[in-house]
């Protein structure tokens, strides 16, 4: 008669040794699991710091970068020339000539050059003691020694009420052409010399 039956325990086995056998197995089963479960919480800590560290990394990256530092100002805006009173020129009233000084101050930003220094009207020459190009340091002054000396009454003007310089300035920003306004004082010299060298109108 064929069939499935009870399995007969073999030879030198017992029935008891198979349910010990089992809980062997499911020990060594368990050893893996319980190893995880102690070092689960050291893991995940190591994890969570991990991305605490890795999003402070992003907040540096993303953090706002400051400003670039200004540009320095355009060398009109850092410059002021004042006139300051007449001096005897090299070859006295006689000859026609106005020396004066002026004084050039740079406020802030670079140094600043002056590459060129001249008056505008025809009839007079004129020459600069420093004569151009020189250079001036922030928060510094310098005296300049302007002398103009007429070479054509005819063309010279007359009864002056604004006259100025012509200056061209250069810092490491720009180089600018500026007319300076130098005053009445300056208008009153300027015309009282030219009426002297031009009295006889023998130019």
């Amino acid at each position: 008669m064929s069939g499935t039956g009870p399995v007969e325990p073999g030879e030198g086995t017992h029935a008891s040794d198979a349910p010990h056998a089992l809980r062997r197995s499911a020990r060594r089963r368990g050893r893996p699991a319980r190893f995880y479960g102690r070092h689960r919480r050291a893991v995940l800590t190591a994890a969570a710091a991990a991305v605490v560290l890795g999003g402070g990394s992003y907040l540096i990256a993303t953090r706002p970068q400051p400003p670039p530092p200004s540009p320095p100002p355009h060398p009109s805006q850092a410059v002021d020339l004042d006139y300051l009173h007449p001096v005897p020129g090299p070859g006295g009233d006689e000859a026609g000539d106005l020396s004066f000084a002026v004084r050039l101050s740079v406020r802030s930003g670079p140094p600043v050059t002056v590459t060129r220094l001249d008056q505008p009207y025809d009839g007079i020459s004129m020459t600069s003691s420093p004569a151009a190009p020189f250079q001036t340091k922030a928060h510094s002054t310098r005296k300049i020694t302007v002398t103009l000396r007429v070479t054509e009454c005819a063309k010279a003007p007359r009864n002056l009420a604004l006259p100025f310089l012509h200056v061209t300035l250069r810092n490491t920003r720009a180089i600018q052409a500026h007319s300076f306004i130098l005053g009445t004082r300056y208008a009153q010299d300027l015309s009282q010399a030219l009426e002297v060298a031009c009295s006889n109108d023998s130019r």
